[in-house]
């Protein structure tokens, strides 16, 4: 397995651009995601899962991010709008030319210091809303008859996060500082045989696998650990796929069948995140090596098991506070 591309989205639900070459560190991919947008209105960090429109923009550094760039000390950004024009991240009128664009009061926002988690946080209200049905349901863009989707992938600690931040604190990634993905799970999931459009998806890496043995290799890479170029990451869940593939952005157009792939296919997980358990840098070509997970023990299993019920737990709390607040 080789690294065939690599990815860095400067701006959160803005489209991005391959590099040759990335350093990550525990924060994931150096420079990825330092900008997002602030739904004033709604005092929260804008996604492209309720601010679809952001698909549309694309972003990039003014300048190659220096070695210190990060919480802080962010650096200037270009915005590219569908119709070619461009602004810069430190021209004032790019918040007006953004809330224009999409229809609703935002602002261009630089990931703030470690210590500052005020461009994080969820009000208790958000923070219900994100678990009531019909948020859920509109996120994964489901009917009233179907499933909601399995989250007891995440593990406690992941669910309280998302219940009390936006993104987690000094990042504004979703939920994995580092996002893998292999072209195979790209063609696999494809009726037509042409492979999905890797941009639908916003991996950080993307890796070819020569002679795959299963339609969606990296399914089982979770719980194990990670080899590319210097560095190495830990997996630790499948990736959740919510409406954000379908949607429509420059050069592709809206495709809500994806959904329905996507539920049949792989229950809506395509890829995995994983956590950097040793920093270093990565390089088009790199050779992937993957330790696959111990086969659990009798232990283990049992932990896990009483984990899983824990985050069934809290989940259905977090879920019947809702429902009180609706009654």
């Amino acid at each position: 397995m080789r690294v065939s591309q690599l990815w860095r989205f400067p701006v959160k639900s803005m489209g991005g651009h391959r590099v040759d070459a990335v350093r990550i560190d525990r924060r994931g991919v150096h420079a990825d995601r330092l900008w997002a947008i602030r739904d004033l209105e709604n005092d929260v960090t804008a996604s492209a899962r309720r601010v679809p429109k952001l698909l549309g923009c694309s972003a990039a550094y003014v300048t190659e991010p220096t070695a210190d760039a990060g919480p802080g000390r962010v650096p200037d950004v270009m915005i590219t709008f569908p119709d070619g024009a461009e602004c810069a991240s430190s021209d004032p009128a790019i918040h007006q030319l953004l809330s224009e664009f999409v229809g609703r009061e935002v602002r261009l926002t630089a990931l703030p210091p470690l210590d500052d988690t005020s461009q994080h946080r969820l009000s208790m209200q958000q923070s219900k809303a994100n678990f009531s049905e019909a948020e859920v349901r509109r996120d994964f863009g489901l009917s009233e008859s179907e499933a909601l989707p399995d989250t007891t992938v995440f593990t406690t600690k992941q669910i309280l996060t998302l219940a009390r931040f936006s993104t987690p604190p000094g990042t504004f990634v979703d939920l994995g500082p580092v996002h893998l993905m292999s072209s195979t799970s790209l063609a696999s999931l494809s009726e037509s045989g042409e492979p999905y459009d890797v941009r639908r998806f916003r991996p950080n890496v993307l890796v070819e696998v020569d002679q795959p043995d299963t339609e969606f290799p990296e399914a089982a890479w979770v719980g194990g650990d990670v080899e590319i170029g210097s560095a190495a990451m830990h997996v630790t869940i499948p990736t959740i796929r919510c409406v954000v593939p379908t949607r429509p952005q420059p050069g592709l157009d809206l495709d809500r069948g994806l959904t329905r792939q996507l539920v049949d296919r792989t229950e809506r997980f395509l890829g995995v995140y994983a956590d950097v358990t040793r920093p270093g840098l990565l390089r088009v070509g790199d050779v992937v090596s993957i330790t696959p997970a111990a086969s659990p023990s009798a232990v283990r299993r049992a932990l896990t098991a009483v984990e899983k019920a824990a985050t069934r737990r809290v989940q259905s709390l977090l879920e019947a506070t809702v429902l009180r607040e609706k009654g």
